[in-house]
């Protein structure tokens, strides 16, 4: 009998041991497969069955990348981060559309006090004028109490509904030349801002910038700059996307080249949020030269919603969900009053992307997210068929809300205090 007890318990042993070779084996091939940064989300996604099964199988197809940054206070309050990355090692380039207004906003502002004079703000009367073949003129704002274009406004309507015009003065105001060097100066070499949006413009117009001349309220010349010109060059490029694409109404069969278009990566867009949010983590030499003012009010418009604003007055087909693709998607209708969203979306060709920082002043959450999907099933570029509804939206949804449901689960030692983000917003 004991004999018999003695080799059942050697049996056992032996099942329970090739078990665990089984287990080893198989969590080495995941990580393997998967790469050890996508362990984080293959765990999370898999608990949510049929939602996120597609996005596992086309990871790479669909170039997904997602950086989600887990935020720990220590008992004095100060933050530490901890990164969880998806699909890292497979990311390729992607169109990053209206997510470069966020640091374009940021150099507006640095260029502001490299001007060196008090007398001109933010909220200065800002005249654009038309020197060079593509450029338009701006003499006044309809969508400002006094008909004022000032670069506090631009910032606002670029924040608020992401507006390609309040973009395009931006980034005539500080010239392609300023942009790159600045974005380099601060530690993303990889960044290239080459073009207006929303506008077909040659590479040569996006290299002139339009003259810009600064005014007081009374009317009273303070400041003339120049038409700019880029003369710098950048390294050859190879970014292709698609099969095909259309040129007006020709399908060219072949990849779309994105070479001369914007670059930035989610990376660099997700630093310069957490910087944003915490300037005291990133390093002296990557932080812009903005005040903690200027700080606040990008922090203010980008948690906004279009309903709240008096200047411009939106109307109801700006819903509160609308540019918060995080957690929510297309949907429509109010939001929950506990839950602020900073953040900046961006979707062209086919390309959905969100980087944010959200907040839930009730429960006590926050968490950064960015992420971007590839949107084209048929591989056609510039034929207004791409998937945003069936595959990008829920899928920003889903994560937003996965993260979310992680992030009330989770044990914290040290609540945060959220109170400096409360804003008082227009209405």
């Amino acid at each position: 009998m004991n004999g018999m007890n003695q080799c059942r318990k050697w049996l056992l042993n032996v099942v329970t041991f090739t078990v665990l070779l089984i287990n080893f084996a198989l969590t080495a091939s995941a990580q393997q497969g998967a790469g050890n940064e996508d362990i984080f989300f293959e765990t999370l996604f898999k608990q949510y069955p049929g939602k996120f099964d597609s996005v596992l199988l086309h990871r790479k197809a669909w170039n997904v990348q997602i950086i989600y940054t887990q935020i720990n206070r220590g008992n004095n309050g100060i933050p530490s981060f901890q990164h969880y990355y998806f699909n890292k090692k497979s990311a390729r380039y992607f169109y990053p559309a209206s997510t470069v207004k966020l640091p374009v906003a940021l150099l507006a502002l640095q260029k502001m006090h490299a001007l060196g004079r008090p007398d001109i703000s933010i909220n200065s009367t800002m005249i654009t004028e038309a020197a060079y073949s593509g450029q338009t003129p701006v003499y006044n704002d309809p969508n400002t109490p006094d008909g004022r274009p000032t670069i506090a406004q631009y910032i606002k309507e670029m924040l608020l509904v992401s507006d390609n015009n309040a973009y395009n003065r931006l980034y005539e105001f500080l010239g392609q030349q300023y942009i790159n060097e600045g974005l380099k100066a601060r530690g993303y070499p990889s960044a290239q801002i080459l073009h207006r949006l929303g506008t077909a413009l040659s590479e040569d117009e996006n290299k002139h910038t339009n003259p810009i001349s600064f005014y007081n309220e009374k009317k009273q010349l303070l400041l003339t700059q120049q038409m700019q010109v880029n003369t710098a060059v950048y390294e050859k490029r190879s970014d292709l996307i698609g099969k095909q694409f259309y040129a007006d109404t020709t399908l060219r069969n072949m990849p779309m080249d994105f070479s001369k278009k914007n670059r930035m990566s989610l990376e660099d867009l997700h630093a310069i949020l957490t910087g944003l949010v915490f300037p005291e983590k990133q390093k002296q030499e990557q932080r812009f030269n903005i005040s903690e003012e200027e700080r606040k009010f990008l922090l203010k418009y980008m948690s906004q919603l279009p309903g709240e604003s008096v200047y411009p007055c939106y109307d109801s087909s700006y819903n509160d969900a609308y540019a918060k693709f995080i957690l929510y998607g297309s949907e429509k209708g109010s939001l929950p009053k506990n839950i602020r969203i900073f953040n900046k979306v961006g979707d062209a060709y086919g390309q959905l992307t969100d980087i944010a920082y959200v907040v839930d002043f009730e429960k006590k959450i926050e968490f950064f997210v960015s992420a971007t999907i590839y949107c084209n099933s048929d591989g056609i570029l510039n034929d207004d068929k791409y998937d945003y509804e069936t595959s990008g939206f829920p899928f920003m949804k889903g994560l937003g809300r996965a993260l979310y449901e992680y992030e009330i689960k989770r044990k914290k030692n040290n609540l945060p205090d959220l109170s400096s983000l409360r804003f008082i917003y227009d209405k």
